[in-house]
């Protein structure tokens, strides 16, 4: 895995160094530049695949007409290599990197249709004059761009894009109000109002000082017929073949094993092609938290080489300023803490872990599926007012445990109060009936959901579940758990692969009748389940989702109360100028009197003001 930086415009090497050393983390190993006038490329390499320095980075082809920069992985690289040699390419390396320098010669900008795997990457067209960004289908490798009709500057992180003196700061109000409410700002926006991600499945040309975006790949669901032998004999085979490609590497490799179905059926394929497989988990003190007795009975069953450790509340407190310190946008989803602690031990034994990420988008695995389900019920569709909800709220116990029956029903009744294919963003995310005193701006709260619509206009034939799934798959996944992955696994120099995302079994998944993934209103992943029986135990196969989470509720009341009253602090909220002191402080004091339970909107303040203190306001 490595780190990817670059301008097309105005620009010197040392601006460049500066933006590519900033991304030391991601590729700790070596780094490359390519300057010239008008154009600059950096690297930053983690070596996997072929550790010999010829397949450093930046990459040219023969003649140096064509320069690649590259992050992440081609699993299908030695199928394309065989076909590409037989149209005469000659390859100097056994690198992936070589491939998309051979494949844009031979197919140009519609060279990315033809990789399987997780990747951003930058090619540069010297005869041409032309700059090619590119990014995988699911957004599992970030991409960050900036243009102002002059200089086009892109990085995997913002934080480089910062350090190029054209980029602007300047804050957009619409996205401040989608991290709030959502934990993140879904693609193609980002905090700031002019840079960009690049989104998913999407390719991006820079040429005569335009650019111009294109889809090279969109998620699609057109269930057809299948019978259910015939289904689970398919997932059968793509899985199999999927673990297999993302077990290729010249470094020490292992799998996330939380003892949940998705990374147990992982561990389970991957234990087939190498016996000598390691697995790794982590536990917490607190028990409502804590999946250690799962993860342990699923490495006993597969006979893993497993590892394990026990962290304490104190230990994960301690990496909330390494975290703070490296995120250069604010993002509120706390899993990222146990994520981080996770990567951190698993980084001390090998290079490559794989991971059962994009496992409950695919199969209909979340609580929302099923409430999803419901909605065709006339019953969900009925909105309350703010003034109902909050008194429901009000009557709502408070409880610090893992997923209560009161944290939820407080999060659904969030939700409630907007259109159900809304509704997933509210009770996932942080938004809370304080938003119109909170911010010292307004906007129409329907306005935050209009990627929403934009890409349900390309769904119009599609079911109720259909667009939900596809939804959760297009923004959640991509913008919440896989950039949680990423940064988290890059920050500690380790690569994380997702058999499950790979295009063949989410296409295949996505054609598949709903009833294969969720039956009825409560089986849910039934298609995965069926395929596991007899592979995996019963118990991890059956077991309730439980999440990977802390406890925040807990930890504001306590071992974090001094951390959240340091950061919003009466000068700090002034500091940040756009929030309401008054309204912060009602948030805190409801939080420690028990009265209503704040922890998602308060982390996600927390978050905030400590990346505006580190990036935002310099």
């Amino acid at each position: 895995m490595c780190g990817i930086t670059g301008y097309m415009g105005n620009g010197t090497k040392e601006i460049l160094e500066k933006m590519t050393d900033s991304l030391k983390y991601r590729g700790p190993d070596s780094v490359g530049y390519y300057c010239e006038k008008n154009i600059g490329l950096g690297h930053r390499r983690l070596s996997i695949i072929d550790l010999d320095k010829r397949a450093s980075q930046p990459m040219t082809n023969e003649d140096g007409s064509i320069i690649v920069v590259f992050n992440g992985e081609i699993y299908n690289f030695k199928s394309l290599r065989q076909e590409l040699e037989k149209k005469n390419h000659v390859f100097r390396t056994k690198a992936d990197t070589e491939i998309i320098l051979h494949s844009y010669e031979e197919k140009g900008e519609k060279c990315a249709e033809s990789f399987n795997g997780m990747f951003a990457f930058a090619i540069w067209d010297k005869p041409r004059q032309k700059l090619l960004l590119a990014r995988d289908r699911f957004g599992k490798k970030p991409l960050y761009y900036f243009f102002d009709g002059k200089n086009l500057v892109f990085a995997s992180e913002i934080k480089a894009l910062l350090l190029h003196p054209a980029t602007k700061r300047d804050l957009d109000n619409l996205s401040l109000w989608q991290y709030f409410a959502f934990d993140y700002v879904p693609q193609p926006r980002t905090i700031f109002k002019q840079i960009n991600k690049l989104e998913s499945g999407q390719i991006l040309v820079c040429e005569k000082g335009k650019i111009e975006l294109k889809y090279y790949y969109q998620l699609e669901s057109t269930p057809v017929e299948i019978l259910e032998s015939e289904a689970i004999n398919n997932l059968d085979v793509l899985l199999a073949d999927s673990v297999g490609l993302r077990l290729v590497a010249d470094v020490p490799l292992g799998v996330f094993l939380s003892g949940g179905i998705d990374s147990s059926t992982i561990a389970y394929y991957a234990k087939q092609i190498k016996p000598d497989l390691k697995t790794f988990s982590v536990g917490f003190e607190e028990q409502s938290f804590d999946e250690t007795v799962y993860a342990k009975q699923a490495a006993v069953h597969l006979k893993t080489d497993h590892y394990h450790q026990q962290f304490s509340e104190k230990k994960i407190l301690e990496v909330i300023s390494k975290i703070f310190t490296k995120l250069d946008e604010p993002f509120g989803d706390s899993s990222i803490l146990p994520t981080y602690l996770l990567s951190e031990f698993v980084g001390k034994q090998v290079k490559v872990a794989l991971s059962g990420d994009g496992g409950d988008e695919l199969f209909y695995g979340y609580p929302n599926h099923k409430v999803q389900k419901l909605s065709a019920n006339l019953l969900f569709r009925i909105k309350p007012s703010k003034e109902i909800i909050d008194i429901l709220i009000e009557c709502l116990p408070f409880s610090e445990k893992n997923m209560s029956f009161s944290f939820k029903a407080q999060r659904a009744l969030y939700a409630s109060q907007f259109s159900g294919l809304y509704r997933d963003f509210i009770v996932i995310g942080g938004f809370n009936n304080q938003f119109d005193k909170l911010f010292d701006f307004q906007i129409k709260k329907s306005d935050i959901f209009f990627f929403i619509d934009k890409f349900l206009n390309f769904h119009l034939k599609n079911s109720y579940l259909e667009k939900a799934g596809l939804l959760l798959q297009k923004y959640y996944l991509s913008d919440d758990i896989l950039f949680k992955t990423d940064r988290a696994s890059m920050y500690n120099s380790i690569e994380v692969r997702a058999p499950f995302l790979d295009y063949r079994i989410a296409d295949f998944l996505n054609n598949l009748p709903t009833k294969l993934k969720l039956r009825g209103f409560n089986q849910s992943k039934y298609i995965l389940k069926k395929l596991m029986t007899g592979k995996l135990p019963e118990r991890i196969i059956q077991r309730k989702k439980k999440g990977f989470g802390v406890p925040m509720a807990k930890w504001l009341r306590n071992e974090l109360k001094s951390l959240m009253l340091d950061s919003l602090s009466k000068k700090n909220i002034e500091m940040v100028g756009f929030l309401n002191y008054s309204t912060v402080e009602k948030l805190i004091d409801q939080h420690f009197r028990g009265r209503k339970n704040n922890q998602k909107i308060l982390w996600n303040l927390v978050c905030f003001v400590n990346v505006f203190k580190n990036y935002i306001s310099l």
